[in-house]
């Protein structure tokens, strides 16, 4: 089977969830027999790293990037709104992205073309008209919900005012353009359910991304330490760690005062870099996230607003770190609370978790152990790419 897959931003290397998650397809794919071809938006925000890409991924995926100027523009983005157009979706338009799709289009023939994300969608049209490919739409997420949940946690009026507008406009599209696709896949169940109860009668299934479980270092945890790792260039990501230093961490602080909260991942805002919290170190972006994770007790993720499926809760999990997250975070995980995930939706509730957590070691290591029997159990990469390509084939049958 051919498959060419469209990325909204560069799979490798596999920095943050997205990036992650697409990865896990590419490889997914390959180790299943599939022929992959990798074409990917490239921007200032996520350029492609040719210099990082390992020879052996070149010649198995040819991965192609092209530059497209996703910069928000002030004038773009008030006639969008003007015009009750996606603004998040229009900045994807590219004559030169459109451009090498045509060309990779016409050089070859795909089974399956498979888009990564909505904002890929107005390309459709044109797959469709140089490609006789089924054509697949993996939703990372159900967007809008994830702007929805921003804007009503945004304080600032006219700001929320904005938020808003672009979650409706960014609702409307995507609910009008997901049945444009011969088959839909989803991360979570829970997003697969709210696409088919808003309309969408394509065939949809939910295949969470699989992940190859690493060793971590031989390095001994810090006792009572806490940690959160992401890129801080995710919305959702600076607004659950703001809601942590502001709202959480002193009250865990009071209650748990040995506690100590490191923060790291690409793009930290520098007022966090300056800020002096007791208790909390943001070291910023790490050279080696699995040593980071080693050598750290406590995953701590208060999230707010998304969906999908968080890939960095189910990466600390693999590798057998307990974790403390909220309803959302958890979203899309089969877990089951206070066995092998622990779930906090208030600052009381975060420092209840957190310290039970610390002043039982033995029980913070069983949670640790059940989560990654649970990750080993259903997130498989070998198995999840088998149900993708059987989907596939039913796709193609159709």
């Amino acid at each position: 089977m051919k498959v060419l897959q469209l990325c909204n931003k560069p799979p490798y290397p596999p920095v943050d969830g997205g990036t992650m998650a697409m990865n896990s397809i590419t490889q997914g794919l390959l180790q299943a027999g599939c022929e992959v071809r990798v074409l990917t938006v490239e921007s200032d925000k996520h350029p492609l790293r040719r210099e990082q890409l390992p020879a052996d991924y070149v010649a198995q995926t040819a991965i192609e990037g092209v530059y497209v100027d996703l910069a928000v523009r002030p004038l773009s983005a008030a006639v969008a709104m003007l015009c009750g157009e996606s603004y998040h979706v229009k900045r994807y338009r590219s004559e030169a992205f459109a451009a090498k799709l045509r060309q990779v289009l016409q050089a070859d023939r795909y089974d399956v073309v498979h888009v990564e994300s909505i904002f890929l969608t107005p390309y459709l049209p044109l797959i469709r008209r140089y490609s006789d490919a089924k054509v697949i739409l993996r939703a990372h997420n159900v967007e809008h919900l994830i702007w929805r949940r921003v804007a009503e946690s945004t304080r600032h009026g006219l700001r929320r005012w904005y938020l808003k507008h672009l979650s409706l406009t960014l609702r409307a599209y995507e609910l009008e353009h997901i049945g444009a696709y011969d088959g839909v896949v989803c991360i979570t169940r829970n997003d697969a359910d709210y696409f088919r109860a808003n309309g969408c009668r394509r065939p949809i299934v939910d295949i969470p991304f699989g992940v190859e479980i690493e060793e971590l270092p031989n390095v001994e945890a810090e006792p009572a330490s806490l940690f959160h790792i992401g890129a801080m260039d995710w919305m959702p990501n600076r607004e659950s760690i703001q809601w942590m230093l502001d709202e959480v961490w002193p009250v865990v602080h009071r209650e748990v005062p040995q506690a100590r909260l490191y923060l790291a991942g690409r793009k930290m805002p520098e007022r966090w870099m300056r800020a002096d919290i007791e208790g909390v170190n943001v070291v910023g972006e790490v050279p080696d996230a699995m040593h980071f994770i080693a050598s750290k007790q406590i995953n701590v993720v208060p999230l707010l607003s998304g969906s999908g499926i968080r890939v960095k809760i189910i990466e600390a999990m693999s590798v057998g770190k307990a974790v403390v997250t909220t309803t959302v975070g958890a979203q899309g995980i089969d877990y089951t609370d206070g066995e092998n995930l622990l779930i906090a939706n208030t600052p009381q509730e975060f420092a209840q978790q957190i310290k039970r957590l610390v002043d039982d070691p033995g029980y913070c290591s069983r949670v640790g152990q059940a989560a990654a029997h649970l990750v080993a159990e259903h997130y498989d990469g070998r198995r999840l790419a088998a149900r993708l390509t059987d989907f596939y084939q039913k796709t193609m049958q159709r």
